[in-house]
């Protein structure tokens, strides 16, 4: 299963490249530190999954941590992306499946 997560945030990453969605340049760390849900006070959606979601998902996949047992960031997607005018159905798709893996029955 963790392989498969893997691929999946490899496929997320690669879905917001190409809706140039991926920063450049990262956001202060006064807006990493927020501890509202999905940083909403600070970071849009791609910001938070390009600098906080992706890249503790991967360290916890290298240090070899259990991952978390409950995902639901596609629904936050949708609603986020809704009326947006981009297509953003395959990167919906990856999070789906995210979601899917990380909220498996053990």
């Amino acid at each position: 299963m963790r392989t498969e997560v893997a691929e999946v945030l490899i496929d997320i990453e690669a879905q917001l490249r190409r809706l140039d969605l991926w920063d450049k340049i990262p956001p202060a760390k006064s807006a990493l530190a927020s501890t509202e849900p999905f940083c909403v006070d600070t970071l849009t959606l791609p910001q938070w999954l390009q600098f906080v979601f992706l890249p503790t998902l991967y360290r916890m996949l290298e240090e070899e941590q259990a991952l978390p047992e409950r995902c639901g960031i596609a629904p936050m997607a949708e609603e986020f992306f809704r009326g947006s005018g981009l297509a953003t159905t395959d990167l919906i798709r990856a999070l789906q499946q995210v979601d899917e893996l990380l909220s498996r029955e053990a």
